[in-house]
Formats: structure tokens, sequence, C-alpha cells
């Protein structure tokens, strides 16, 4: 991964510009300012996609019996 520098006030400048093209190019982008970086700007890695086993893993709040009829049958019961 390559790092390119700009200065403070061309990134205030060019701004979504520059947003742009990281996230295309996926190049880090150091700004500076008196020639001294100050802050670094880097697109996200894209996340992989979870697997179906294990993906809902620490999401389940709380469960009383989970071997239990998801609804109970007078739920279900037909009228006339």
């Amino acid at each position: 991964m390559t790092t390119r520098k700009v200065a403070a006030t061309q990134f205030k400048a060019e701004c979504l510009r520059l947003i742009d093209e990281i996230g295309a190019s996926g190049e880090s982008l150091t700004i500076t300012r008196h020639g001294k970086p100050v802050a670094m700007l880097s697109p996200i890695p894209e996340a992989a996609p979870a697997g179906l086993i294990g993906a809902r893993r620490g999401r389940v709040a709380r469960y009383v019996d989970p071997f239990a009829p998801a609804t109970r049958a007078e739920d279900w019961a037909a009228t006339t």
C-alpha cells in the first residue's frame, strides 16, 4: 500500500474528490501542515462476509427453553 502526501490547504479544497480517489485506489493519504505529517487518511478494508455457522454467536439476548415451540397452540386456534 502506497502513501501519497497532500498539504492541508489542498486537502481542504479538494476533500471530497480526494476521498473518492482513496476509496477507488486503496491508496493512503498523508495530510501535512508546513511539511510535517499531521494526519493520515486510508480506506477501510472490506470486511469478509460472515459464514453461516456461528454468524449469530453472541447476539441472542436470552432464551428460556430452546426446545419449546416458537408459539403457543392457542395462538393458532382457528376462529369460526
